[in-house]
């Protein structure tokens, strides 16, 4: 009894095979027979799936390259600086201005754990700085050692400003990428000497070219960097203009935020809930407009690239329906001689389907040609004079394009070729016959 059922079983798995075999064999006779209109559908949806990947890749680099940009002022900069209170506390009266002093970097540095980072800074606006016969105004920056690590400042060559060089009271400077240019043309600036507003400072180092498109006051690339206890010989330093400071993790930003505004109501007696007491700009709460703006034009390019593949798919479907129409005699003799209409109806759809798997593997191929091909496109490196392509689009195929592109495809396929494929198998054989 149980072999007779495994041969059974096997007779049965041999003839379901046949039939599917029988019926992709005559799927790929009909689509051999029409290779024309077939390589034709196939290359126009094939186009749509490498306009959707390309687009799609487009839209990614684009928002790679704003985000970059911006976040070049500060991996998590927050900024700081004096206001006016509010409220009443401490017996004192609402409305008294509040300054920063240099101590309150100091303050924070060793109470506020979640601080990673903090630096006092003060701007000297419109400085005089002089090399040989060039003379030049420019904002010279007075900052303490860790505004380096803050600021996301990364040297071109030499060295950024050091704990002794901080501690001596050393006269060393850092020029950005456009200052350096300014006052040495293609010439090494690495230990020539240049006087800021008359006093004598050494070149210790020149940043990199910052593609950087949020700024406070002055861009960092026209900027002058010396430490700020050397500035105590240029300009009082009690009061800075501001300070600097990120969070040890992103994720405890606003308490962190909190408990510096704890500790400097301490000292300073005002409200730490007081938010007018002190300023504060968040620069990471920036990156949602240009996550917005980058979503929104992801977002457009991926409807072009979707109404591309749905052109692409009409075009399915009107070749599927011309099919039908032109094999009606065809179908039915296969009806007559005891096809069924889930026979037909498979091989119509097997018919689309091998079109769409074709057509949107070519698609991606060839997306993925043009992207690997192109690899980057200009975008703020011109604007910024920048070469290292820090600001410019890259080009990467994404898997979600692919995977989102081929699955709409074959979704459109499926339903293109559906309608067609169910006029068929509903044909009455004797009507078909009777075509002309």
């Amino acid at each position: 009894m149980a072999i007779r059922l495994a041969w059974t079983r096997r007779n049965l798995w041999d003839a379901l095979d046949m039939t599917i075999r029988g019926i992709l064999g005559e799927a790929a006779a009909a689509l051999r027979f029409n290779r024309q209109r077939s390589l034709l559908t196939m290359t126009s949806l094939a186009w749509g799936v490498a306009c959707f990947v390309i687009l799609y890749s487009y839209g990614e680099g684009f928002g790679a390259a704003l985000k970059t940009s911006f976040q070049a002022v500060g991996q998590d900069l927050v900024l700081m600086f004096g206001g006016q209170t509010s409220t009443q506390a401490g017996g004192e009266r609402s409305g008294r201005a509040i300054k920063l002093e240099l101590t309150d970097s100091a303050l924070i540095r060793d109470n506020v754990p979640l601080v990673a980072a903090v630096s006092a800074e003060i701007m000297l606006r419109e400085a005089t700085v002089v090399h040989g016969y060039r003379q030049e105004n420019m904002s010279v920056r007075a900052v303490e050692v860790p505004y380096g690590e803050i600021r996301n400042m990364t040297m071109s060559s030499g060295r950024w400003i050091s704990d002794e060089d901080y501690q001596n009271k050393e006269r060393v400077a850092i020029l950005g990428a456009n200052a350096a240019q300014k006052l040495f043309g293609e010439a090494p600036p690495g230990g020539e000497i240049i006087s800021i507003n008359g006093l004598q400072f050494q070149i210790v180092g020149v940043l990199k070219t910052k593609t950087q498109i949020s700024n406070y006051n002055t861009p960092d690339n026209e900027c002058v960097f010396i430490p700020l206890s050397t500035a105590a010989l240029l300009h009082d330093i009690k009061y800075p203009d501001d300070i600097v400071w990120m969070p040890a993790n992103p994720l405890f930003r606003q308490q962190a935020l909190k408990d510096v505004r704890g500790v400097l109501g301490r000292v300073h007696n005002f409200s730490p809930t007081d938010e007018r007491a002190i300023q504060v700009i968040v620069f990471n709460e920036f990156m949602k407009i240009i996550d917005v703006m980058s979503t929104a034009l992801q977002v457009l390019l991926g409807l072009i690239g979707a109404l591309t593949l749905a052109i692409g798919g009409i075009g399915l479907a009107n070749i599927m329906l011309v099919s039908v129409t032109q094999r009606t005699r065809e179908i039915g003799v296969l009806k007559s001689i005891g096809a069924t209409r889930g026979t037909i109806l498979f091989q119509f759809l097997a018919e689309a389907m091998a079109i769409v798997s074709v057509g949107g593997l070519i698609g991606v191929l060839i997306g993925w040609g043009v992207t690997a091909g192109v690899q980057t496109l200009p975008l703020l490196g011109p604007l910024f004079k920048d070469t290292t392509g820090t600001g410019d689009i890259h080009l990467h195929i994404s898997r979600f394009a692919v995977i989102a592109s081929t699955s709409v495809l074959e979704a459109i396929g499926l339903i293109a070729g559906l309608l067609p494929a169910l006029k068929a198998s509903r044909l009455d054989p004797i009507e078909a016959l009777r075509y002309e």
